[in-house]
C-alpha cells in the first residue's frame, strides 16, 4: 500500500478543492505499474488526474453506449412500421412506372 503525505500535496492546484470528494481504492499492482507508466510518459499528470480523466472517460463512454442501445431498440420497435412504409413506396413508384412507361408507348 503506497501511503502519501498530505503535507506535499499542493492544494492550489486544484480550485475549488472543497468541492472534491476524497476517495480510497484498492488496485492490483499490475494495473497501478501500467498506470504509473502512462504518468510517466506524461509528466504533468499525477494519479489522481490519471484516474478523474479515465473515469471522466469511461462515464462519457458509458452514455454513448446507452444512447447507441436506446437508438438500437427504437429502430428494431420502429422496423415493422418502416417496413410497411418502404412497402408502401415501392407499390407507388411501381404504379408510377407502369404508367410513365405507358404514356411513352402511346407517343410511338
Amino acid at each position: 500500500m503506497i501511503v502519501y503525505n498530505i503535507n506535499n500535496l499542493d492544494f492550489r492546484r486544484w480550485p475549488g478543492l472543497d468541492n472534491f470528494k476524497r476517495v480510497m481504492i484498492s488496485l492490483p499492482d499490475s494495473l497501478l505499474k501500467d498506470i504509473d507508466g502512462f504518468i510517466k510518459e506524461d509528466s504533468s499528470n499525477d494519479r489522481s488526474e490519471f484516474i478523474k480523466e479515465a473515469m471522466r472517460l469511461y462515464l462519457k463512454e458509458k452514455k454513448r453506449q446507452e444512447i447507441r442501445e436506446k437508438l438500437r431498440d427504437g429502430y428494431l420497435e420502429m422496423s415493422d412500421f418502416n417496413q410497411k412504409l418502404a412497402d408502401e413506396g415501392i407499390e407507388y413508384d411501381t404504379q408510377v412506372m407502369i404508367y410513365y412507361e405507358d404514356s411513352l408507348a402511346e407517343c410511338e
